[in-house]
């Protein structure tokens, strides 16, 4: 089934980086001012949502939801929820981390909210690429992040991870516990041509690749 890419209206700089990462056959739904971003991300959208207060209503032959301006989901979080009632297994969020950090932690809500409905997530700005490594059951989370990431932070954001294993890193860690009020597990390195590992055991964590 295509990706669904998510575009919020959050700042992007380097489009060409976004571009990249880009498939021909994704499925792009634009949340309001993301709608600026068109012409630098060179995509069309198949799928607007929003309540208009910060772009002007698109005269579009896409798709579209227009929302209330007083609810309770911002337009991205409405826009991520109605794709999983579609039947979107795999997301990239663009254009949701920016100035404003409510709207940043906000908007990572969201990898959460699809890790937990069992959906394949990441986000992606002008320095990092972001995602959520979660335990299942009595099945450890993993991701590996190759040499061409300068640095890699693992985050506990959410009260509770434990068993957290780091390889193939300048510092690695062995059945490891990350606590929100300390978060030192920042600014790591993968061993040049190598490929780091991350893994949990128990509860999630924020895995952030910085470019």
């Amino acid at each position: 089934m295509k990706r669904c890419v998510i575009i919020g209206g959050a700042g992007i700089k380097e489009y060409g980086r976004i571009r990249e990462q880009l498939r021909k056959d994704d499925f792009f739904v634009f949340c309001d001012s993301g709608l600026k971003h068109m012409e630098g991300l060179g995509v069309k959208p198949d799928f607007v949502v929003g309540d208009f207060d910060s772009h002007e209503k698109p005269e579009t032959d896409a798709e579209m939801i227009e929302l209330p301006r007083e609810k309770d989901d911002t337009d991205t979080f409405f826009a991520a929820k109605e794709m999983v009632r579609r039947g979107f297994e795999e997301f990239l969020l663009v254009g949701v981390i920016g100035a404003r950090l409510d709207h940043t932690l906000g908007n990572l809500s969201i990898l959460f909210m699809l890790d937990t409905a069992g959906k394949r997530a990441k986000a992606t700005d002008d320095y990092s690429e972001i995602e959520v490594v979660s335990a299942k059951a009595d099945c450890p989370g993993t991701a590996r992040i190759d040499d061409s990431y300068p640095y890699f932070s693992v985050l506990n954001v959410t009260g509770e991870a434990e068993g957290i294993t780091i390889r193939n890193a300048k510092f690695p860690l062995e059945d490891g516990q990350i606590d929100w009020d300390y978060q030192y597990a920042v600014s790591n390195e993968v061993l040049p041509g190598e490929a780091a590992e991350v893994s949990v055991m128990k509860g999630r964590v924020l895995l952030i690749k910085i470019f």
